[in-house]
């Protein structure tokens, strides 16, 4: 058998995410909506998509939230195995933009862009083991009905994880079927018009 091939040096560009409901205008917003976006995802900047979840202030806030303390939170499994489970969820769910982010964030955070390299390219092979067990245990529970069984517990056991960690992935995982199926409905991806398409879409 033959080698596989070397896994290419890759990075991804940054989505567009654009809305088809007018989001709210900040000069503009309810002293509710207001405070609803003071809460944002890991306290990064006011975005379109908040701006356009607080429409309704109080579930953007519970969802935000929530949202934080998965992803965001201090212990248990390790910030870039948390990214791979919703990269994961994203890609079954086939949120583009989801994607994209996560895959970024596992990138800035691992520090390697070797396992986004090999999803890209369709090089799973090349995946570490412990990769491979995430994914697919990601991809198991997004199914619908979930298809993830002991099995998938079982092989993320063989590769260090402990109860609690797993615990932490499947709360990054299903995570995701609520975020992915709040954008798709609410806007759609897009290259920046900035920049050529490439083969691949957000991939240079």
């Amino acid at each position: 058998m033959s080698d596989p091939a070397p896994l290419p040096r890759i990075r991804l560009r940054a989505l567009r995410w654009r809305p088809h409901l007018p989001p709210v205008e900040v000069e503009d917003a309810t002293p509710e909506q207001l405070e609803a976006m003071k809460v944002t995802p890991s306290a990064k900047k006011v975005s379109p998509y908040v701006r356009t979840l607080a429409h309704d202030p109080e579930s953007y806030v519970a969802r935000t939230t929530l949202f934080n303390a998965i992803m965001y939170a201090e212990g248990g499994l390790p910030r870039p195995d948390r990214e791979l489970g919703a990269l994961g969820a994203s890609l079954g769910n086939g949120c583009q933009y989801c994607a994209n982010v996560h895959a970024r964030q596992h990138h800035k955070l691992s520090g390697s862009s070797a396992t986004i390299a090999a999803l890209w390219t369709g090089q799973r092979q090349a995946l570490s083991e412990r990769d491979k067990a995430i994914l697919a245990f990601a991809e198991a529970l997004t199914q619908t009905p979930p298809a993830a069984g002991p099995e998938h517990i079982a092989r993320l056991r063989d590769c260090g994880m402990d109860g609690g960690e797993i615990i932490d992935l499947i709360h990054s995982i299903a995570i995701f079927g609520w975020a992915n199926r709040l954008m798709h409905p609410l806007g759609q991806s897009e290259v920046p018009e900035s920049v050529s398409p490439s083969p691949r879409e957000g991939l240079v």
